[in-house]
């Protein structure tokens, strides 16, 4: 089993887009760059950046940009994974090429009930296609979104297969006892907590970071508790950052997440989502920015 390389904090980097809806690169690059100064890596083509909502050619054209950009490589985790194998293959070959650190595998998730066989073929399948001793593949555990998971004796068997290239996981279930047995069942392995809730706790554990979606706004905060969960005050961090984390959960996330990057970037064109979501009303920012600000919180940590 390999250890992981990708520790700490990582970012579902929110995409930005123009007016006519297309990925706009120079706010995406300016935000990837103050999250990178803010000690995150980055994990593009998340839940939270809308990476479903991406086409294949987007996406490859935004990871040329980023690393073209001089956005490093290795602080990437950029999400491959798709319904169809060959969009899979063609991203995950791309992201390793590129020397990222690795790739945020989804489950092919439209097809419910289906048996782990079929996920290990796919999984394997990828790998053998790709073919590159370089891919550093995460599972993407979210079965309340994707209704389609990685059981404990499926995460066990890609390992044993494919000890140097199925390194870790993001658990986005919800259930941090799931969370428990993997690094259990698995100690020194990648696991990232999807949220930063129980992250003092999870890094106690053994725990290699959190992929969080509030880590967009809040990247240092939590950056710095992961780093240092042992140490004095970190008990009232924890709440501190749970505090921003349950006000932003209370309106929609993606719509909220981008919204407060906006006002914080001094760029409202950030608060457009891609249809079918959409942007928060006016109502709903100011009730949001109201909250934020009764919690003293700032990006400008």
């Amino acid at each position: 089993m390999t250890a992981p390389e990708l520790r700490g904090v990582l970012t579902p980097v929110v995409t930005p887009f123009d007016a006519g809806l297309r990925p706009d690169l120079r706010l995406l690059e300016q935000h990837c760059r103050w999250l990178l100064e803010q000690g995150s890596g980055l994990a593009v083509f998340g839940t939270n950046s809308e990476g479903n909502s991406l086409s294949v050619p987007e996406k490859s054209d935004i990871l040329d940009h980023l690393v073209g950009a001089g956005i490093p490589a290795a602080r990437m985790m950029p999400g491959t994974g798709a319904c169809a194998l060959p969009d899979a293959v063609e991203l995950s070959r791309k992201a390793a090429r590129l020397g990222c650190g690795g790739v945020l595998l989804l489950p092919p998730f439209y097809y419910k009930g289906v048996e782990d066989e079929g996920i290990f073929r796919f999984v394997a399948e990828l790998i053998e296609r790709v073919g590159d001793a370089r891919l550093r593949v995460y599972l993407y555990h979210i079965p309340p979104v994707a209704q389609v998971g990685f059981s404990l004796p499926l995460i066990e068997r890609l390992v044993a297969r494919y000890p140097g290239q199925v390194v870790g996981i993001k658990d986005s279930s919800g259930d941090f006892g799931y969370t428990k047995q993997i690094m259990e069942m698995l100690p020194g392995w990648g696991v990232f907590c999807g949220n930063e809730i129980n992250l003092r706790e999870a890094m106690s554990l053994g725990a290699a970071g959190c992929i969080s979606a509030t880590c967009n706004i809040n990247a240092g905060q939590i950056a710095k508790l992961a780093e240092g969960w042992q140490d004095e005050g970190a008990e009232v961090l924890q709440g501190q950052v749970n505090a921003v984390r349950a006000t932003v959960s209370k309106f929609p996330m993606i719509a909220a997440l981008k919204a407060v990057a906006g006002r914080f970037h001094g760029a409202p064109e950030w608060d457009q989502p891609r249809p079918p979501l959409l942007p928060l009303t006016e109502g709903q920012k100011a009730d949001l920015f109201g909250q934020l600000d009764g919690l003293d919180y700032s990006m400008r940590r």
